[in-house]
């Protein structure tokens, strides 16, 4: 009995560990016209050399999660929309795309099912380290591409501290803005005030990106109510916040999603993210004032005033 059950335990792993290679959500990655995939994984080593040449070294590094999105959406929800959205792009102006990333900051949402939640030591290094890579690579031009919230703080902190030693890349990080015309065409398609987390607008983008796991008739099992509980405690910041407002882990109602909503958020943030591309293509302005300030700091006395 205990070889049988050993020997099914090895099988297991050995096809978990084929589905991972194939890529966490499965599905032939876009290519451009020449049929050059964009996604790293799928690429052949010389095709590889090819794509940093074609993407005249830019990757895009899109980060997700895996945690709880109500009682209706997937755990990898903010990976999924965060790849839709990148590699979309990334077919219309040719870019590397980096292999499924969930390394998060989420200790937020530990007390709920599914949850993987890293330390802040190893999702700070690990960051750092596959952008070491990368750039070792030959590709000088990284792009986080966020789709988890948790991450705004962690994220921002991480690219001000690529200053903190010479590097040869720069790491940008797109932040998308919701412009005039499509926050008006959103308010009129949107049903409830709020709709963050797991609410109608990211019910809505998943009902685009993956409507298979979208289970909207279980949205109402659970509340997505603001408790407020730390409302009568006034100009404050702490850890357990988001707890105290929604333990369910889980804001608004998601039963109002529709698919059109969701093309809308997804498209609006595609188009900013081709601009974005676009320009770093072309412009090396970042990299030429990285390395005027790495100069500078060696000699502060001597900096021009």
């Amino acid at each position: 009995m205990k070889q049988k059950r050993l020997t099914f335990i090895v099988i297991s792993l050995s096809t978990l560990f084929i589905f991972t290679a194939a890529g966490v959500f499965a599905g032939k990655g876009p290519a451009c016209s020449s049929g050059l995939s964009v996604k790293w994984g799928e690429l052949t080593a010389p095709d590889f050399i090819e794509a940093v040449e074609r993407s005249t070294g830019l990757c895009l590094i899109p980060i997700g999660v895996f945690e709880k999105h109500g009682p209706h959406l997937p755990l990898g929800t903010d990976l999924i929309d965060v790849r839709e959205i990148t590699l979309r792009a990334a077919k219309k102006d040719y870019a590397l795309v980096f292999s499924e990333y969930y390394f998060s900051q989420i200790l937020e949402a530990k007390h709920q099912p599914g949850t993987i939640a890293y330390s802040p030591k190893l999702i700070w290094d690990i960051l750092q380290e596959t952008c070491d890579e990368i750039s070792r690579n030959g590709i000088k031009k990284i792009v986080l591409v966020n789709g988890h919230g948790g991450n705004n703080n962690f994220l921002h902190f991480f690219s001000q501290a690529q200053l903190e030693k010479q590097r040869d890349y720069c790491v940008v990080l797109f932040r998308p803005q919701t412009g005039p015309i499509v926050a008006e065409k959103v308010k009129k398609l949107k049903e409830t005030k709020n709709g963050g987390h797991a609410g109608e607008t990211e019910t809505s983008m998943m009902q685009v990106s993956r409507p298979d796991l979208v289970h909207i008739d279980h949205a109402r099992e659970q509340s997505g109510q603001d408790l407020a509980r730390l409302k009568h405690i006034p100009t404050n910041f702490t850890g357990i916040f988001w707890y105290a407002k929604y333990p369910n882990h889980y804001t608004g109602d998601g039963s109002y999603a529709k698919p059109e909503l969701g093309e809308l958020l997804i498209n609006s943030q595609v188009d900013q993210l081709i601009d974005l591309i676009k320009i770093l293509k072309e412009d090396g302005t970042i990299l030429n004032l990285q390395n005027r300030f790495y100069n500078e700091c060696k000699n502060p006395l001597k900096t021009k005033q």
